[in-house]
């Protein structure tokens, strides 16, 4: 049996974010909505520091590449239609 691991990193602008914790409770609203529709393991990976810019990372594991795609893609979809945030930009990679 093979194993696919899906990486998505996300860049986000939080145009409304004006300290650190404005911007955590947003990235919190969107991590544990992204886990509970999509049971994959999410984290800011980037930019930490930084009040209006976030990079979360997406992490999915299954046994079909096609079905790992689709997860992330529908992902950064879902986290577009929210509108809490800007999608800046994003990548998506296999092992």
């Amino acid at each position: 049996m093979s194993m696919i691991v899906g990486m998505c990193a996300i860049e986000l602008r939080l145009h409304d974010a004006h300290s650190l914790k404005s911007k955590r409770q947003v990235l919190k609203s969107i991590k544990s909505r992204v886990r509970n529709k999509f049971n994959v393991a999410i984290a800011e990976v980037d930019d930490q520091d930084i009040w209006q810019r976030a990079v979360l990372g997406v992490a999915v594991v299954s046994t079909a590449h096609d079905h790992a795609n689709g997860i992330l893609n529908k992902v950064v979809n879902f986290i577009e239609s929210l509108y809490l945030a800007e999608l800046l930009d994003y990548q998506i990679e296999f092992w």
